[in-house]
């Protein structure tokens, strides 16, 4: 599946410049240019899929050995304590750049949730389980589809 050319497409071509932190056939990383925090740094596949879900297995599997590699580097370099990955798929979802990209979000023991340069602020107002068993073998079931 495609979509629109973004910012992300401007990127890859080299036609706007970005700090790389890491590039291969598949995926590119650099460091994002409004922050949460010191380090904040995107990894997108180079496929050109606005979601994980419209994203192919080939593009999927790059991202997914990549990321943990470069989480380990921007804790080396940075010296974060921790870190959250986020990844939002449209705009229901929060997001602002319709070209798949996961943020890494270092985090500071020194730093007190909500200040500037924290990272992420997370509000985490969880639900109860209803038709559980019923709901997963609905996804299970689609999952072979």
């Amino acid at each position: 599946m495609t979509h629109e050319p973004t910012i992300f497409d401007k990127i890859i071509a080299g036609e706007i410049p970005c700090h790389r932190v890491h590039e291969d056939e598949h995926t590119l990383a650099f460091l994002d240019v409004a922050p949460l925090s010191r380090g904040h740094t995107l990894v997108i596949p180079k496929e050109r899929a606005a979601q994980m879900d419209q994203l192919s297995d080939e593009a999927a599997a790059a991202l997914g050995l990549v990321l943990p590699r470069i989480c380990r580097a921007v804790l080396k370099a940075t010296g974060a304590t921790a870190y959250n990955l986020l990844q939002n798929n449209g705009a229901d979802a929060h997001q602002a750049v319709m070209h798949l990209h996961v943020h890494i979000i270092p985090r500071y023991p020194d730093k007190a949730e909500g200040s500037p340069g924290s990272g992420l602020g997370i509000t985490w107002p969880a639900g109860s389980l209803e038709d559980g068993a019923t709901l997963a073998a609905a996804i299970a079931s689609a999952i072979g589809e």
